[in-house]
């Protein structure tokens, strides 16, 4: 029998403390908040902070808040009480605005609370998780395991559960039917038992969840273990194979009663793709903002120091390969845009003198704040490249292509990990284009956020950078 545990046989309890204990912020936060400001607190307060915590629970519910988050990152589970707090916040700004003569709160005390209660209510949930953590290390609140299918993605999530036990997860072992003479010695020491065996324990309760890892075209095989495991109660996952890893952005869709699986999507589809654009228009403001003299003091340089036009705008391919036109401050004597474009080498002769400090230190890229604002790019994103080199690598480098399901950007994960400049071996691009997938793989606000600030200290210079 798997062991239950005592948070685990008291599961109820806990997600009803959990979720009361989201309430106890809410209206505690607000009592505290008007306290310090020393204000009274009226009926209409009390009913305000009532319904704020009301209206939080049924956000967080359909935002799945009070799910379990074992498998999920802190920044998942930050970014969703934050997205179901910020509606609600939202919600109340605007009943403030509309009815603050009847409320009698103003406005930056509301704000105040809003801010101190979003702090409360993502302090306590990053505590609570690391005490989860803490007690599944421990051996408690876990889950037991097994694998059918010595498998590379059988293999590889093997690997995680040991790699990762503050997620509670223990390994009971790996099965397979298949001849032991193909393995290597130490996959054999890995594998228990056959299916046989592993079906056998979901039916006596001796594991909670059973993995699926074998290779997709043994679907009748799939579907007879499935079958099998039909009067257990034990949760089943399928891995697919890691070729499906290595895909875009995978994930399931529903065509009328039909699921289809995508292998190359966009994780920047419907409302991120709002909150990405929304985070390039305050930002990009921003920053705009505050660069607008330096920007003023480069034009004119460039102006004294050498003849031609302050700005070259090159054709680039934008989000799903559609043309757009990239401004920087230009930097060259010349101003290739054909078919034909030469990468900047070290002492590139068409590169001047003002131009040789501005590529170095990417104040070249300025303007392209320009096209954040227009829309064709994002601050944080695959760096565009020419044309020419998007149609020299997309047929030498497997799924470089795909770096434009996503709005280019001024600076990327490739920038701040050193692949910035100039890419004078296909190692180099491919290395680039590796950073470029995973960035949208794992594309969170979080991850731009951390991007934008390593960029000042590791994206503006570099070795490669002419």
């Amino acid at each position: 029998m798997a062991r239950e545990g005592f948070i685990r046989s008291h599961q109820n309890q806990f997600s009803t403390l959990y979720r009361f204990f989201d309430v106890f912020i809410i209206i505690g936060s607000f009592l505290l908040t008007c306290h310090s400001l020393n204000l009274e607190v009226s009926s209409t307060f009390i009913l305000m902070a009532v319904v704020a915590a009301i209206s939080f629970m049924l956000t967080a519910e359909s935002m799945e808040l009070y799910r379990s988050w074992r498998f999920s990152t802190g920044a998942e589970l930050l970014g969703t009480v934050s997205l179901s707090w910020g509606i609600v916040a939202f919600a109340g700004l605007i009943c403030l605005f509309l009815f603050e003569e009847k409320i009698g709160m103003s406005r930056k005390s509301f704000l105040a609370w809003i801010i101190f209660c979003w702090v409360l209510l993502c302090v306590w949930r990053l505590w609570y998780r690391q005490i989860l953590f803490f007690m599944r290390e421990q051996g408690h609140n876990t889950r037991t395991v097994a694998i059918i299918g010595m498998t590379e993605s059988g293999l590889e999530l093997a690997k995680q559960i040991e790699s990762n036990p503050q997620q509670g997860i223990r390994l009971k072992g790996i099965f397979d039917d298949r001849d032991m003479d193909r393995f290597s010695s130490y996959d054999r020491s890995r594998i228990i038992g056959n299916i046989e065996d592993a079906i056998g324990m979901a039916r006596r309760n001796e594991i909670d969840l059973l993995y699926i890892a074998m290779p997709l075209k043994a679907e009748d095989r799939i579907f007879q273990i499935l079958e099998r495991c039909g009067d257990t109660t034990v949760d089943v996952h399928i891995i697919p194979n890691l070729f499906i890893y290595k895909m875009l952005h995978a994930r399931w869709h529903s065509v009328g009663d039909v699921q289809t699986l995508s292998v190359f999507d966009s994780p920047l589809n419907g409302f991120p793709s709002w909150l990405k654009r929304v985070e390039d228009l305050v930002l990009g403001s921003l920053i705009l903002t505050l660069i607008a003299i330096p920007m003023m003091v480069i034009a004119l340089a460039i102006k004294l120091t050498s003849k031609g036009p302050v700005f070259f705008k090159q054709d680039r391919y934008g989000i799903d390969g559609t043309p757009i036109r990239v401004w920087k401050f230009r930097s060259m004597r010349v101003m290739d845009n054909g078919g034909v474009v030469k990468q900047a080498t070290k002492d590139d002769p068409r590169i001047t003198k003002l131009g040789s400090f501005l590529r170095k230190t990417s104040l070249d890229e300025l303007p392209q704040f320009i096209n954040v604002l227009q829309g064709s790019m994002s601050i944080v994103g695959p760096r565009p490249h020419a044309v020419a080199h998007n149609e020299e690598y997309r047929s030498l480098i497997s799924g470089y292509m795909l770096r434009h399901k996503v709005k280019p950007g001024i600076t990327g994960l490739a920038q701040i990990s050193g692949f910035r400049g100039e890419t004078d071996t296909l190692e180099k691009m491919e290395k680039r284009v590796e950073f470029d997938l995973n960035y949208i793989r794992q594309w969170t606000v979080w991850l731009d956020i951390k991007i934008v600030f390593l960029t000042i200290f590791k994206g503006f210079v570099g070795s490669n950078a002419y």
